[in-house]
């Protein structure tokens, strides 16, 4: 910076993982940086919320050993030699049966399938994690390149539900990009040298990493305006960028990253062109209705439980206290049951009442020994847009991140085009973008667009 020059005025709007992550970084740039959110608090999916006496995560979230990104900013935060660390059991309910799937012995016992399909679909899962470039699986539907891979059998029982669970009948138009990305995540650490993957947590959840996330930012002098919805951001004639909010004064910057999903940021952007909208509009979203269940008892030891039958009303189990010590939830178990659905599902529109008999009637069926005394709390999440779809042919199809009005820029979780959506991943676009923009801009100089290849890093 010149001497008794001003440092660059930027604005984040979007106080999730991504937007603390970017703001972090330009602040450490040496850019003056206010950070915008419409909750009262910051953490965005990752936030947390209280279940009775319990504060912990409002979605399922875990740490792998090899999330080296989101690793590495623990260490900023202070947070990653607290850490713990554990193996974790996985389930599989399939034809109405609960089956483990743990450890290669069980895998071999496991009664769906025959000796041969479990052969072609451990084949699939070694290939997959053998494939370096990705880039020419955008162009393969995920059901064919399965199918030449493990067999219509395997496809069938195993792959199809589980796509379905995940993304439902959107399943049709994604890549099998998806499903090497979903493996890779799983095998990074055996890539690394590990033979077991390791799952770990905060102490606290994420309620401690975001309490010294907002710690952090305030000691990098970026300015947290929680509780302030971002209307709509205006280039103004001066060359300036205007961000509106809610009721109260616009305010004036330089550069403005929206980080929120496509489909918001392409109404609060009202200038981008024709183009850039319908680019926008063209991402395909996958949401969530999370319920969070504290009870008195453990259902089965699994961490995760693979739901192939499609009469239970929720797409997997997630034992959190399998995991994490049942200390830290009071002696009782917490589980989530996920249920994704389409941005416009109409199980958004049913109440909270309405959920919980069809999720505790699930679990009715799954777990005789359930008991609905033994709920503590039962509480609800909805998000609509969640899940960036992989469609055929997705990066080639993306928005530039910095778009044509000189200054602002769309930046989100669709921009994560090499894996699966998750915090690691999440820090990493962050750390990527922030870089492309230290390369870009200097406080003195200021330039319409960012050229794509400065991003080159996040598709690498």
């Amino acid at each position: 910076m010149i001497q008794g020059e001003s440092p660059q005025r930027w604005a984040v709007v979007g106080g999730g993982f991504l937007g603390m992550t970017l703001a972090l970084r330009l602040a450490q740039q040496g850019k003056s940086v206010t950070l915008f959110e419409a909750a009262a608090s910051l953490g965005g999916l990752a936030s947390a919320w209280r279940l009775g006496d319990v504060v912990w995560d409002r979605h399922y979230h875990v740490t792998l050993s090899s999330d080296a990104k989101l690793r590495r900013l623990l260490q900023e935060l202070g947070l990653d030699d607290g850490m713990h660390w554990a193996t974790a059991r996985t389930g599989f309910y399939i034809d109405s049966k609960l089956h483990s799937m743990s450890n290669t012995l069980e895998f071999l016992k496991f009664p769906p399938l025959s000796i041969k399909d479990k052969f072609r679909l451990a084949a699939t899962i070694f290939h997959a994690s053998k494939i370096k470039d990705w880039k020419p699986l955008e162009k393969i539907p995920v059901k064919d390149w399965l199918e030449s891979w493990s067999g219509s059998t395997v496809t069938q029982k195993i792959w199809l539900p589980l796509l379905r669970a995940k993304l439902g009948e959107n399943y049709l138009d994604t890549s099998a990009a998806f499903i090497w990305a979903t493996i890779a995540r799983m095998y990074a650490a055996r890539r690394s040298g590990m033979k077991t993957e390791l799952f770990g947590y905060v102490p606290g959840g994420y309620a401690r990493i975001i309490q010294q996330f907002e710690k952090l930012l305030c000691q990098e002098r970026v300015k947290c305006r929680l509780g302030q919805p971002v209307r709509s951001v205006v280039s103004t004639s001066f060359g300036k960028l205007r961000v509106e909010i809610g009721d109260g004064p616009p305010d004036e910057f330089d550069q403005v990253v929206v980080t929120i999903a496509a489909p918001l940021a392409e109404r609060m952007c009202e200038q981008l062109t024709a183009t850039e909208k319908k680019q926008l509009k063209r991402i395909k979203y996958q949401g969530i209705i999370c319920a969070s269940l504290l009870l008195k008892q453990p259902l089965s030891g699994f961490y995760i439980t693979n739901i192939t039958d499609s009469s239970v009303p929720y797409t997997a189990v997630i034992e959190m206290s399998a995991l994490v010590e049942r200390s830290y939830f009071g002696g009782h178990a917490l589980v989530y049951l996920p249920k994704y659905v389409c941005s416009h599902s109409p199980a958004f529109d049913l109440s909270d009442q309405e959920i919980r008999e069809q999720f505790l009637s699930g679990l009715d069926r799954m777990y005789p020994q359930f008991k609905r005394e033994d709920v503590l709390c039962f509480q609800v999440s909805r998000v609509r847009y969640l899940l960036p779809i992989p469609t055929l042919g997705y990066s080639d199809e993306l928005p530039q991140m910095s778009t044509s009005i000189p200054g602002l820029h769309v930046i989100n979780s669709a921009h994560i085009v090499n894996g699966t959506l998750n915090v690691n991943e999440t820090v990493q676009l962050a750390d990527s973008a922030a870089s492309g923009f230290a390369k870009q801009f200097t406080p003195h100089h200021l330039s319409p667009r960012i050229p794509e290849h400065e991003f080159a890093e996040i598709n690498r």
